[in-house]
């Protein structure tokens, strides 16, 4: 029996446009996926978020269901465009009453709420009218808000994450044009990270000074990580292996931990990667209570040879080749998910001791893991996910293995709750521990949900 601390946290994870629906009432306004799915062709079969999984008029189902899984958290989202339907200005109190309704729903069941901030659904207002991420003074709005979810929320929500996956809405949003708003450049992701960190540097500055004395809670960043295994022993090889983590994850976590961005970025991007003020760096050197972790993959990384093309690929998460000269492989022995992400439970462990030697041994939370599988619009197949148990059985064993080796985490969210609207993939990749039948809206538990549920009882397997 390998069992974790009794405080361990164990939760699932989720986020608003992905679960809510409901995209027109009770007056949200837009956000940039509204938009981005509205273009023929941005997502699959042009599917959209108006209904997902209809969260926003099944949240007490939904609660119940998390309950009778024994969930200790839920880590969810709020849509900026719901409290703020033109990003500023005047508050929406239907879109604050639901979340207080669900934020009150979860503490009855004893489950504790994560609420994440900003999960990518930025208000198509601000895009239009400021440039969005581009625009410096964007993160003042970013704070704005956060005010208002500090004083509305904060008096019963004690663990908030400020930006998911900040890496995504800059390379994927602004770099590769895979995600909203679609912009496809060598230069703006760079930008975009760069104000993604101000704003997350001013988030946490309001809370500290103005709410955390009194709420007591804890606040951070949850930056996701693939680990990348050099292909072979040579210094070139693990050079790059080396780099591409800093281009990936240390982009972000640098200047948080060690207060400016990763001698590799800028010795490649010169003048291309900005430059903090001194009070940027105030603010974003020592921001984060904890390292919130999402993590699903590994990948070989090697040297690029001088004179190599290669093509940057959107689901191999590798950024900009070019900027890094790293070209990225798969072991073609590794087992592939839906996403088609290699599933190595040895590279989380490898992750987290990098991450913890790098940055002080910090506490840790993976706050998002899990894996996408075939065939599951069957219901039938879906609830037989023994490869899905497999895979959380392999990755959780990885992150015991971790903590033996002094890794300090201290929570696990599964990635995720239910089947869910995938972005630009639509309905076709399903991560869910619960089934979801898009046509009805029935969940239906897999076999995941109930083999996690017993882990969480057991407090170990």
């Amino acid at each position: 029996m390998k069992t974790f601390n009794p405080d361990f946290v164990w939760g699932a994870a989720s986020s608003a446009y992905q679960v809510e629906g409901a995209t027109t009432t009770d007056g949200r306004g837009p956000s940039i996926w509204d938009a981005f799915s509205s273009i023929p062709g941005k997502t699959y079969h042009n599917q959209n978020a108006d209904i997902a999984c209809d969260h926003y008029n099944r949240w007490q189902e939904d609660v119940a269901i998390m309950k009778e899984m024994g969930l200790k958290a839920y880590r969810f989202s709020i849509s900026w465009s719901r409290i703020f339907p033109t990003g500023r200005g005047e508050v929406n109190e239907k879109g604050v009453a639901f979340y207080n309704n669900l934020i009150d729903e979860l503490i009855k069941n004893d489950i504790t709420p994560w609420v994440t901030l900003f999960h990518w659904d930025f208000p198509l207002a601000l895009q239009m009218e400021m440039d969005g991420l581009l625009n410096p003074a964007i993160a003042d709005e970013f704070a704005n808000y956060a005010k208002l979810c500090f004083a509305r929320f904060g008096d019963r929500v004690t663990h908030w994450i400020t930006l998911n996956e900040p890496w995504c809405s800059a390379m994927l949003g602004h770099g590769m044009g895979s995600k909203a708003p679609g912009r496809v450049s060598k230069d703006e992701p760079y930008i975009a990270a760069h104000n993604l960190l101000r704003a997350h540097g001013k988030m946490v500055d309001i809370y500290r000074r103005e709410f955390q004395p009194t709420q007591k809670g804890m606040i951070g960043i949850a930056n996701n990580c693939d680990w990348r295994e050099p292909k072979t022993d040579s210094e070139l090889d693990k050079k790059a292996a080396e780099r591409a983590l800093e281009f990936f994850v240390s982009w972000f976590a640098d200047p948080i931990y060690l207060g400016d961005y990763p001698a590799s970025m800028r010795e490649r991007l010169g003048e291309r990667l900005p430059t903090f003020s001194d009070e940027d760096i105030a603010l974003i050197k020592n921001s984060s209570d904890f390292f919130g972790l999402n993590h699903y993959t590994t990948m070989l990384a090697e040297q690029t040879h001088e004179g190599e093309v290669v093509e940057d690929t959107i689901r191999g998460n590798g950024g900009i080749s070019e900027d890094q000269m790293v070209t990225l492989s798969k072991d073609p022995s590794w087992e592939q998910t839906d996403m088609e992400w290699s599933i190595v439970p040895w590279g989380c462990k490898k992750l987290l001791l990098w991450l913890s030697e790098r940055y002080n041994y910090p506490d840790i939370y993976i706050t998002e893991n899990g894996c996408a599988l075939p065939d599951e619009d069957d219901v039938n197949i879906a609830i037989n996910d023994s490869r899905r148990v497999d895979f959380y059985r392999g990755y959780i064993d990885a992150c015991h293995q971790a903590i033996e080796a002094g890794v300090k985490l201290k929570g696990y969210f599964a990635w995720t709750l239910m089947d869910n609207y995938e972005w630009e993939e639509g309905y076709t990749k399903r991560f869910g521990l619960n089934h979801v039948d898009f046509t009805t809206g029935k969940r239906t538990p897999k076999q995941s949900a109930i083999w996690y549920s017993t882990l969480i009882k057991d407090g170990g397997f």
